[in-house]
């Protein structure tokens, strides 16, 4: 695959990196979405109403709002996924409605090849066919017909993620973080209706704050950066660890332990993602020149 925009391996290394713990941060979100006893849209929004405050302040001056259309777009994607995930989460439960927002790897590819003309080699398909069934293995004790609504819309929000995804890659020449203020900014205001529905316990606006400025807010803040660095692709695989911790947290905080199909799916998926790196970065050392 072709990572556009590097030549430092090093550079390269550290935004894999910062991808990954910008993934940790995300696997957090469930755990919380389920513990909060709110409208999952006055969650969504206040969420994004507290990292889009938190971002703005940390940037002050220096962002830079060029409105253009891959900006617009992957704001609204960001939205949508946000409001579309945390709707799945309560609808459903939160191993499905990870799982199937990971579905977003297909997506990604496809969305890849036409917008980003980034090439899908044979050996990325077996990677995306791999992780898939890895996920598959992880949940699949877990997986039900219920919450019918839950899931579609946990498949939908894969889809805009996929392409939220993509238009950060387009501005790769440019600040992203902007779209992510302007998604957080989206977000709130479409919840705004909602807002007033139930006021926030005290433990629950804790919640909403570690949410807001870590789990959103920070983690987007070096994610922004590192997508810059690596290809789309490689970005989403990365990213297959939000899924395998989710029930890691929960199992942590409640005390519900895996099944041994998801032990597997956990070992397949880790040690796919753990060998791709490698060898990736391996090629990128290969390929960089070296200094005299």
């Amino acid at each position: 695959m072709k990572v556009i925009h590097v030549n430092n391996p090093l550079d390269h290394s550290r935004a894999l990196l910062y991808i990954v713990i910008a993934s940790i941060l995300w696997s957090s979100s469930g755990l919380f979405i389920k513990l909060i006893a709110m409208n999952p849209l006055t969650i969504a929004g206040i969420r994004s109403a507290i990292a889009a405050a938190f971002l703005i302040i940390l940037m002050r001056r220096k962002m830079i709002f060029n409105l253009c259309k891959a900006q617009l777009t992957g704001a609204a994607a960001y939205a949508l996924t946000m409001i579309l995930f945390v709707a799945a989460t309560k609808m459903t439960t939160a191993a499905n409605a990870i799982l199937l927002q990971y579905t977003s790897p297909v997506f990604t590819a496809l969305l890849g090849g036409w917008l980003l003309k980034e090439k899908v080699t044979r050996f990325d398909w077996t990677i995306i066919t791999v992780v898939i069934g890895g996920m598959v293995l992880f949940f699949i004790d877990r997986l039900s017909a219920a919450g019918l609504w839950g899931n579609i819309l946990a498949v939908g929000s894969g889809v805009t993620f996929s392409l939220f995804i993509v238009c950060m890659r387009i501005q790769k020449d440019a600040s992203t973080l902007e779209t992510v203020i302007l998604g957080n900014i989206l977000t709130a205001l479409i919840c705004v209706p909602f807002y007033f529905q139930q006021a926030p316990l005290a433990v629950e606006w804790l919640i909403l704050l570690y949410m807001g400025v870590l789990q959103i807010g920070l983690s987007f803040l070096i994610f922004s950066t590192a997508i810059r660095y690596v290809a789309a692709l490689e970005s989403i695989l990365i990213q297959a660890l939000d899924p395998l911790l989710n029930p890691v947290w929960v199992w942590l905080v409640i005390g519900e332990a895996p099944g041994r199909w998801a032990i597997l799916g956990g070992i397949i998926v880790v040690g796919v993602i753990t060998l791709r790196s490698i060898i990736v970065n391996k090629k990128m050392h290969k390929k960089a020149p070296v200094a005299h």
